[in-house]
This record gives C-alpha cells, structure tokens and sequence, in this order.
C-alpha cells in the first residue's frame, strides 16, 4: 500500500529529527469506515495493529480479522463496555470513573487502557481536564482489573498542535505514565517530534472513509 509505505517512511524521518529510536513510536492503522479488503491488503503488507472508533465496528472487524491487534479510540459509552473489553487490547478513552469501573467488571484479565485528557479544555470534547488526570489515575489503579499504561489527547483542530502536545508529554512524565497516544494525520510527525509513542493514522494511509 502506498499511503502506508508513506506514512511510514514519514514517522521514520520524524523519529531521524527528534533524535528517537525507529522502533519508539507505534503505529495504529485507524480502519473507521474502511472495508476489509482495504484492511487486509494493509495487513498482509505488515500493519498488524489497527483502531475503531465504534464498538460495534471493532466487534466486526476484530472478528473478521483475529490475527490483527486492535485498539479501541472513540467516546465509549458505558453500555457499550461490554462490546469492546477483551477485544481491544488497548482503550485509549477512559475518561470517567463510571467507565473505568464498568471496564473493570466486564474485564477477565489486565485491561490496558490510556486516560484520554481534554488537552485543549474544548468543551464540546470528552476527556479528564489536566488537572483532574491524577485523581481519575488514582481511581483506575485502584481496580486490579485494569492496567494504565498512559494518556491520550487529540488537540483543539484550529492552530499550533505542539503546544497541546508538549503539555500531554509533560503531564504524562509527572504521572510516570509512559505511552502518549497522540497524533492523527495532519501532525502525526510533530506528534512524535513532541514524545508521542503511539500515532492514530487514518486517511493518510487508507484515503477517505467509505463509510462510518
């Protein structure tokens, strides 16, 4: 695939600017309104990893594609916990208590999760406001069931990202958190250059959605 070979390419030359190791930043294929032909022609190329938005997408698709490691990366609602533990293996939007908890009670193992933050305090976004992040942390290292492994953010859509970015890095060295899953594919590369150690890359490896 072309837009894959590029991408990766790109995230290569990021990690050369930053000064980073090659192997320092994943990348997570987000397959939202793609066909399977689509995914598995990126699969069979060598992405492994891909992300939804939907629960009930990534149900689907997980099913299709079992081999596959997949994430999960949209607004969860709590009802929806159940569609999406056990198949993502990692859930980049715990937000809220209410859904840690219920991730938990649907959780057999080690849940892994990120604490998604509204970086840029945008209203209309979900997310834990920075200084709300280590309380919610607290109450997610109280339930065995999950595991945090690091946050998430996506930045206000209007001006400079790294700014947003850098304040995600920041956050997450004061917490000791070590993934930053941040980066979409209009600033993936300032993303890395700013610490990202997980990028969420959509349109810029399979091209306009088909579908939601």
């Amino acid at each position: 695939m072309e837009g894959l070979k590029k991408v990766r390419e790109r995230i290569a030359q990021a990690c050369a600017r930053a000064g980073r190791a090659q192997g320092s930043v994943t990348l997570a294929a987000v397959s939202k309104g793609q066909p399977m032909e689509k995914i598995r022609e990126a699969f069979a190329a060598g992405q492994t990893l891909f992300a939804e938005n939907y629960a009930q997408e990534l149900r689907e698709k997980s099913s299709a594609l079992p081999d596959a490691e997949w994430h999960f990366i949209g607004a969860l609602q709590s009802n929806k916990a159940r569609m999406v533990v056990g198949r993502a293996a990692l859930i980049h939007t715990c937000d809220r208590i209410s859904l840690a908890r219920e991730l938990a009670k649907r959780a057999e193992g080690a849940q892994r999760v990120l604490l998604e933050v509204n970086i840029g305090r945008e209203p209309q976004k979900s997310g834990v406001l920075p200084e709300e992040a280590p309380g919610l942390l607290d109450a997610v290292r109280a339930l065995p069931q999950l595991r945090c492994e690091g946050l998430m953010c996506i930045p206000p859509a209007e001006g400079d990202p790294r700014p947003h970015f850098r304040a995600l890095r920041e956050l997450g060295e004061k917490l000791g958190l070590r993934e930053l899953s941040m980066g979409m594919s209009a600033d993936y590369e300032a993303a890395i250059e700013e610490g990202a150690t997980i990028v969420r890359v959509g349109t810029a490896i399979f091209g306009e959605r088909i579908r939601r």
